[in-house]
Protein backbone atom coordinates (compact mmCIF):
# COMPACT_ATOMS: atom_id res chain seq x y z
CA UNK A 1 0.00 0.00 0.00
CA UNK A 2 2.39 2.18 0.78
CA UNK A 3 4.30 2.27 -2.63
CA UNK A 4 0.93 2.69 -4.18
CA UNK A 5 0.14 5.85 -2.53
CA UNK A 6 3.80 7.30 -2.91
CA UNK A 7 2.62 6.25 -7.12
CA UNK A 8 -0.85 8.37 -6.47
CA UNK A 9 1.01 11.55 -5.07
CA UNK A 10 3.73 11.11 -8.01
CA UNK A 11 0.83 11.47 -9.67
CA UNK A 12 -0.35 14.74 -8.35
CA UNK A 13 2.66 16.55 -8.56
CA UNK A 14 3.27 15.74 -11.95
CA UNK A 15 0.29 16.82 -13.22
CA UNK A 16 -0.34 19.83 -15.50
CA UNK A 17 -2.10 22.93 -14.24
CA UNK A 18 -3.04 26.45 -15.43
CA UNK A 19 -1.18 29.32 -14.58
CA UNK A 20 -4.06 30.42 -11.82
CA UNK A 21 -4.35 27.24 -10.51
CA UNK A 22 -1.55 26.13 -7.72
CA UNK A 23 -0.51 22.71 -7.28
CA UNK A 24 0.45 22.18 -3.87
CA UNK A 25 2.08 18.41 -4.56
CA UNK A 26 4.05 19.82 -7.56
CA UNK A 27 7.86 19.39 -7.21
CA UNK A 28 9.88 22.66 -6.79
CA UNK A 29 7.34 24.65 -5.17
CA UNK A 30 8.45 25.94 -1.23
CA UNK A 31 6.58 24.52 1.02
CA UNK A 32 5.42 21.35 -1.22
CA UNK A 33 7.93 18.36 -0.16
CA UNK A 34 5.93 19.13 3.39
CA UNK A 35 2.49 19.19 1.96
CA UNK A 36 3.55 15.71 -0.26
CA UNK A 37 4.69 14.17 3.50
CA UNK A 38 1.53 15.20 5.13
CA UNK A 39 -0.79 13.70 2.30
CA UNK A 40 1.33 10.54 2.63
CA UNK A 41 0.94 10.61 6.50
CA UNK A 42 -2.81 10.86 6.12
CA UNK A 43 -3.11 8.54 3.16
CA UNK A 44 -1.12 5.55 5.10
CA UNK A 45 -3.47 6.58 8.29
CA UNK A 46 -6.65 6.13 6.54
CA UNK A 47 -5.05 3.12 4.85
CA UNK A 48 -4.69 1.18 8.22
CA UNK A 49 -8.79 2.13 8.95
CA UNK A 50 -9.69 1.58 6.25
CA UNK A 51 -12.73 3.99 5.02
CA UNK A 52 -16.15 2.64 3.98
CA UNK A 53 -17.18 6.60 2.98
CA UNK A 54 -15.37 8.90 0.45
CA UNK A 55 -16.25 12.91 1.04
CA UNK A 56 -15.75 15.09 -1.73
CA UNK A 57 -15.49 18.57 -1.74
CA UNK A 58 -14.96 21.35 -4.75
CA UNK A 59 -11.52 22.48 -5.08
CA UNK A 60 -8.79 23.16 -2.23
CA UNK A 61 -9.06 26.74 -0.73
CA UNK A 62 -6.04 28.89 0.50
CA UNK A 63 -6.72 28.74 4.12
CA UNK A 64 -6.48 24.72 4.05
CA UNK A 65 -5.51 22.06 1.38
CA UNK A 66 -3.42 24.75 -0.34
CA UNK A 67 -1.29 24.94 2.85
CA UNK A 68 -1.44 21.64 4.47
CA UNK A 69 -1.66 19.20 1.63
CA UNK A 70 -4.65 17.64 3.21
CA UNK A 71 -8.19 18.47 2.21
CA UNK A 72 -10.56 19.78 4.64
CA UNK A 73 -7.63 20.49 6.74
CA UNK A 74 -6.21 23.59 7.86
CA UNK A 75 -2.94 24.16 9.53
CA UNK A 76 -4.56 24.76 13.10
CA UNK A 77 -6.42 21.21 12.48
CA UNK A 78 -3.20 19.66 10.95
CA UNK A 79 -1.20 20.70 13.87
CA UNK A 80 -3.59 20.12 16.81
CA UNK A 81 -5.12 17.42 16.09
CA UNK A 82 -8.45 16.36 15.18
CA UNK A 83 -10.33 15.52 17.92
CA UNK A 84 -12.32 11.60 18.16
CA UNK A 85 -10.08 10.04 15.55
CA UNK A 86 -6.23 10.60 16.40
CA UNK A 87 -5.74 11.81 13.37
CA UNK A 88 -2.95 14.53 12.29
CA UNK A 89 -0.93 16.34 15.38
CA UNK A 90 2.68 17.50 15.41
CA UNK A 91 3.16 14.09 17.56
CA UNK A 92 2.62 12.42 14.39
CA UNK A 93 4.94 13.84 11.88
CA UNK A 94 2.27 16.50 10.34
CA UNK A 95 4.11 19.73 9.59
CA UNK A 96 3.42 23.13 8.54
CA UNK A 97 4.81 24.89 4.98
CA UNK A 98 5.89 28.06 7.00
CA UNK A 99 4.63 30.45 4.32
CA UNK A 100 2.41 32.23 7.02
CA UNK A 101 3.73 33.68 10.85
CA UNK A 102 0.07 31.66 12.49
CA UNK A 103 -1.54 28.50 11.47
CA UNK A 104 -4.20 29.34 9.17
CA UNK A 105 -8.22 28.61 10.16
CA UNK A 106 -10.66 28.13 7.76
CA UNK A 107 -14.29 28.19 8.64
CA UNK A 108 -15.62 24.78 6.18
CA UNK A 109 -12.39 22.50 7.74
CA UNK A 110 -13.63 23.53 11.12
CA UNK A 111 -17.41 23.04 10.83
CA UNK A 112 -16.44 19.51 8.95
CA UNK A 113 -14.44 18.70 11.86
CA UNK A 114 -16.44 19.75 13.93
CA UNK A 115 -18.78 17.65 12.63
CA UNK A 116 -17.04 14.67 11.86
CA UNK A 117 -15.67 14.45 15.59
CA UNK A 118 -19.03 13.28 16.42
CA UNK A 119 -18.77 10.54 13.76
CA UNK A 120 -17.33 6.77 15.31
CA UNK A 121 -15.63 6.60 12.17
CA UNK A 122 -13.89 9.18 9.70
CA UNK A 123 -14.42 9.34 6.16
CA UNK A 124 -12.25 9.82 3.98
CA UNK A 125 -11.68 13.43 2.32
CA UNK A 126 -11.19 14.29 -1.31
CA UNK A 127 -11.83 17.02 -3.67
CA UNK A 128 -12.95 16.78 -7.19
CA UNK A 129 -10.28 19.41 -7.82
CA UNK A 130 -7.46 18.61 -5.88
CA UNK A 131 -5.16 21.49 -5.99
CA UNK A 132 -5.87 25.36 -5.45
CA UNK A 133 -8.01 27.58 -8.17
CA UNK A 134 -6.96 31.01 -7.77
CA UNK A 135 -8.07 34.42 -9.00
CA UNK A 136 -5.10 35.55 -11.50
CA UNK A 137 -2.42 37.50 -10.15
CA UNK A 138 -4.06 36.69 -6.87
CA UNK A 139 -2.62 33.68 -5.54
CA UNK A 140 -4.30 34.10 -1.78
CA UNK A 141 -7.62 33.86 -3.28
CA UNK A 142 -9.96 31.25 -4.14
CA UNK A 143 -12.32 30.96 -7.03
CA UNK A 144 -14.96 28.67 -8.64
CA UNK A 145 -13.15 26.27 -10.71
CA UNK A 146 -13.94 25.80 -14.71
CA UNK A 147 -15.34 22.72 -16.05
CA UNK A 148 -12.43 22.58 -18.18
CA UNK A 149 -10.09 22.45 -14.45
CA UNK A 150 -12.37 20.22 -12.46
CA UNK A 151 -11.83 17.40 -15.53
CA UNK A 152 -8.10 17.31 -14.38
CA UNK A 153 -9.68 15.55 -10.83
CA UNK A 154 -11.26 12.85 -12.95
CA UNK A 155 -8.45 10.21 -13.23
CA UNK A 156 -6.90 11.28 -10.09
CA UNK A 157 -10.15 10.58 -7.78
CA UNK A 158 -10.70 6.85 -10.02
CA UNK A 159 -7.29 6.43 -8.70
CA UNK A 160 -8.09 6.69 -5.45
CA UNK A 161 -11.09 4.98 -5.32
CA UNK A 162 -8.88 1.89 -6.79
CA UNK A 163 -6.70 2.22 -3.64
CA UNK A 164 -10.08 2.90 -1.24
CA UNK A 165 -13.03 1.28 -2.45
CA UNK A 166 -15.73 3.27 -0.07
CA UNK A 167 -19.06 2.05 0.10
CA UNK A 168 -20.48 4.93 -0.03
CA UNK A 169 -19.10 8.42 -1.76
CA UNK A 170 -20.86 11.82 -0.29
CA UNK A 171 -20.45 15.23 -2.49
CA UNK A 172 -20.76 18.14 -0.06
CA UNK A 173 -21.96 20.99 -2.70
CA UNK A 174 -23.23 21.02 -5.87
CA UNK A 175 -19.80 21.50 -7.85
CA UNK A 176 -18.79 18.83 -6.40
CA UNK A 177 -22.15 16.47 -7.09
CA UNK A 178 -21.99 17.40 -10.42
CA UNK A 179 -18.92 16.33 -11.26
CA UNK A 180 -19.14 13.29 -9.76
CA UNK A 181 -22.30 12.55 -11.67
CA UNK A 182 -20.48 13.45 -15.04
CA UNK A 183 -17.47 11.08 -14.35
CA UNK A 184 -19.92 8.37 -13.72
CA UNK A 185 -19.20 7.92 -9.91
CA UNK A 186 -22.26 7.14 -7.49
CA UNK A 187 -22.56 9.60 -4.50
CA UNK A 188 -25.12 11.17 -2.98
CA UNK A 189 -25.25 15.12 -2.53
CA UNK A 190 -24.92 16.69 0.91
CA UNK A 191 -25.43 20.70 2.05
CA UNK A 192 -22.19 22.64 2.19
CA UNK A 193 -21.65 23.76 5.30
CA UNK A 194 -20.59 27.41 3.93
CA UNK A 195 -23.06 30.39 3.69
CA UNK A 196 -25.11 29.29 6.63
CA UNK A 197 -25.07 25.24 5.55
CA UNK A 198 -23.52 23.99 8.86
CA UNK A 199 -26.87 23.08 10.63
CA UNK A 200 -27.91 21.42 7.01
CA UNK A 201 -24.67 20.11 6.56
CA UNK A 202 -24.33 18.06 9.78
CA UNK A 203 -28.03 16.72 10.25
CA UNK A 204 -26.94 15.20 6.57
CA UNK A 205 -23.87 13.71 7.64
CA UNK A 206 -25.00 12.40 10.59
CA UNK A 207 -28.30 10.87 8.75
CA UNK A 208 -25.24 8.53 6.77
CA UNK A 209 -23.72 7.39 9.70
Amino acid sequence: MENAISRFIAKLATTPVPADIFNQYATGAPGNERRRANLRRYLLQMARRRPQKLLVGEAAGYRGCRLTGVPFTSEHILLSGSPGHNLFGQNRGYTCSDERQRPSIEQTATIVWDVLSQLSHSPLLWNALPFHPHQPGQPWSNRTPRTSELALGEPLIKALLKLYPCQEIIAVGNKAADCLERWGIAARKVRHPSHGGKAAFAEEIRSSS
